[in-house]
């Protein structure tokens, strides 16, 4: 059992930044594909961002060039840089963990990103 902290959600301005982070207790962290999801009140849960055990990144059409995702294996950590917030944006944002090789898959309990003048 994987246990996935997200921490630095939070309330910002449009054109604002924050950064996300997630802590993941195992020490086979680097054989883990880590993923940032989010979801918006009436929404479906969708995908934002993904890195690789291999460090391959992908984003989504609505975050690119503006979000970097990034991972430190030594410190089992995985970061969501945002830039530029909008307001569309807005959402609780979860931090999840794949295993391709047992198809293990871990969540976290979400961080309220809210974007608003």
């Amino acid at each position: 059992q994987v246990q996935l902290v997200e921490s630095g959600g939070g309330l910002v301005q449009p054109g604002g930044s924050l950064r996300l982070s997630c802590a993941a207790s195992t020490s086979f962290f680097s054989i883990y594909d880590m993923n940032w999801y989010r979801q918006a009140p009436g929404k479906r849960r969708e995908l934002v961002a993904s890195i690789t055990r291999d460090d391959i990144r992908s984003y989504a059409d609505s975050v690119k060039g503006r979000f970097t995702i990034s991972r430190d294996n030594a410190k089992n950590t995985v970061s969501l840089q945002m830039n530029s917030l909008k307001l569309e944006d807005t959402a609780v944002y979860y931090c999840n963990a794949y295993q391709r090789t047992n198809r293990l898959n871990y969540w976290g309990q979400g961080t309220q990103v809210t974007v608003s003048s």
